[in-house]
């Protein structure tokens, strides 16, 4: 049968090096492995995965240094997308490999699968596995018309082409949108977020509501970048990822409303918090609880003031040039050099 586990497994890994370009984007090849940093496709170097079958085993099987983990591509499916059940995964597998739904052996009716409850995190999850990575698509047409260029990291967003949109009081919509996963200190998907879009990329989609989040999300973020002892939290994704064009290589946490920012869970290791607020009272009064919470835990809170609204709106009027300026004069100087990019 087609839709094995271990039929799935060796089907994949036929096609190991396709199917690490397409779940682990932030990796590389390097001779006969797949380099990257784990199986949520986090960038790194610590993961690698066989491409090809040798001495040392078969295609397709991958070891990540950093946790002595092994596994096979379907954990690697299972892991980039955040899913728990294996008949999900299973379905990805075979949607990938263009193979039909197996044929039921037993002669008792199939069993229905109930749509998730709507809102729910596991209706978060579903949509972000039916999503794909926002390379060459509207979502990344999207955020490169609000100057938002680098992309590296941004495992945790996706796109998707028909993404349901229901008005107050009318008929079910489908746009395309950006969909962000918001997850937990561990990596689990707890909820999602969407960003509906014009049919060409220029801009939000003209409905009323463009932007909307589903699932559990108190305490979680949108994370992207590897969790360090130094990172940025903030309200808005397009916000956050206007910061990482002139500082790439600072990880960044948005927290998608300022309600959220103001009760985001801190990662152990961090001891250095920079808090992006946006010019408003809601942002201030989530600045001002955050900067009392990271104290309290022992960790030093700096913030960020933007020129005008917020930094995207900073980004799209002044340029990259004057946004690297503002921002550098409110670091930790001993971060400027780790984390800002040289003018080019």
């Amino acid at each position: 049968m087609s839709g094995t586990a271990q039929d799935l497994s060796r089907r994949l890994a036929d096609r190991a090096e396709a199917v690490c370009r397409h779940y682990l984007s932030n990796g590389r090849r390097e001779g006969r492995y797949w380099l990257v940093g784990d199986i949520r496709n986090t960038p790194g170097r610590s993961l690698f995965v066989r491409l090809q079958a040798s001495a040392k085993g078969p295609a397709g099987k991958w070891t990540d240094a950093a946790t002595d983990e092994r596994g096979d591509l379907l954990d690697i499916i299972r892991g980039s997308l955040g899913l728990n059940d294996f008949p999900n995964v299973a379905d990805e597998a075979r949607a990938f490999l263009s193979l039909p739904h197996p044929e039921l052996e037993s002669t008792s009716p199939p069993r229905r699968v109930l749509p998730a409850p709507s809102g729910s995190v596991e209706a978060a999850r579903r949509l972000f596995a039916m999503s794909q990575p926002i390379a060459g698509t509207l979502a990344e047409t999207y955020l490169r018309r609000r100057g938002i260029t680098l992309l590296h990291g941004t495992g945790n967003l996706r796109f998707h082409p028909r993404c349901y949109y229901k008005p107050d009081d009318s008929p079910t919509e489908t746009w395309p949108a950006m969909v962000a996963a918001v997850t937990d200190l561990t990596g689990r998907i707890t909820g999602a977020h969407r960003t509906w879009l014009a049919p060409d990329g220029s801009d939000k989609a003209p409905v009323n509501t463009p932007r909307k989040a589903m699932g559990d999300l108190l305490g979680s973020t949108v994370r992207i970048g590897v969790p360090d002892n130094v990172m940025a939290a903030g309200e808005g994704i397009e916000t956050m990822l206007s910061i990482r064009q002139v500082l790439p290589n600072m990880p960044i946490m948005p927290a998608l409303s300022a309600a959220h920012l103001a009760v985001i869970l801190f990662p152990p290791a961090l001891r250095r918090l920079y808090i992006v607020s946006d010019k408003d009272p809601a942002g201030d009064a989530a600045r001002d609880a955050l900067i009392e919470r990271a104290n309290v835990e022992g960790i030093e809170a700096i913030c960020l003031s933007p020129g005008f609204g917020d930094f995207n709106e900073d980004l799209q009027r002044l340029g990259m040039d004057a946004l690297r300026a503002c921002v550098r004069l409110q670091l930790a100087p001993e971060d400027v050099l780790r984390f800002m990019s040289l003018p080019q």
